[in-house]
């Protein structure tokens, strides 16, 4: 099972649409996971109608109608792994003893806000997901996402990718 992940799209803030890369990695995902921040529902919209399935949860920047159509939290059984995804997990300090705390029953968590990649395990063996911004980079050298795949229950194959300027 293969899955995009992203997070922090702010279209139309930061970008006019989603990169034409992310777009080629939704149409070859069984799964695409975004972690908060659309701002607008538009994209939403856009990428629940091109994924197989779609995973998602409402960020800081997101009103009242991606509110009211997504949860805080979402979890999801992937072919045997438990999967959790949150916009913010707090600063990074302390990160990896908050989520463990937060989130036992999990295996991955998928998180955004921050715009920063990170890729983490736990003392528990939770994995902490950042794939950066597709669109927003901040302090960041080059706009982000993540795939990774899903095998028996296990995680794999977890790549960042940087955007290629189109």
């Amino acid at each position: 099972m293969r899955l995009l992940i992203v997070a922090d799209t702010h279209v139309p803030k930061r970008a006019r649409a989603l990169p034409a890369q992310v777009w080629r990695e939704v149409a070859e995902a069984d799964v695409v996971v975004h972690a908060g921040d659309w701002v607008d529902v538009a994209v939403l919209d856009e990428l629940a109608a091109a994924s197989r399935r779609l995973i998602g949860v409402y960020g800081n920047n997101d009103g009242p109608e991606l509110r009211a159509r997504l949860p805080e939290v979402a979890r999801a059984e992937l072919d045997g792994l438990r999967l959790a995804v949150v916009h913010e997990t707090g600063p990074a300090k302390g990160r990896e003893q908050r989520c463990a705390r937060d989130f036992p029953d999990t295996d991955v968590l998928v998180f955004g806000h921050s715009h920063i990649p990170w890729d983490s395990v736990t003392a528990t063996g939770l994995r902490l997901l950042n794939p950066g911004s597709p669109t927003d980079r901040r302090r960041q050298p080059e706009h982000t996402y993540l795939t990774a795949a899903v095998t028996d229950g296990e995680l794999g194959d977890v790549r960042l990718h940087a955007l290629r300027r189109e």
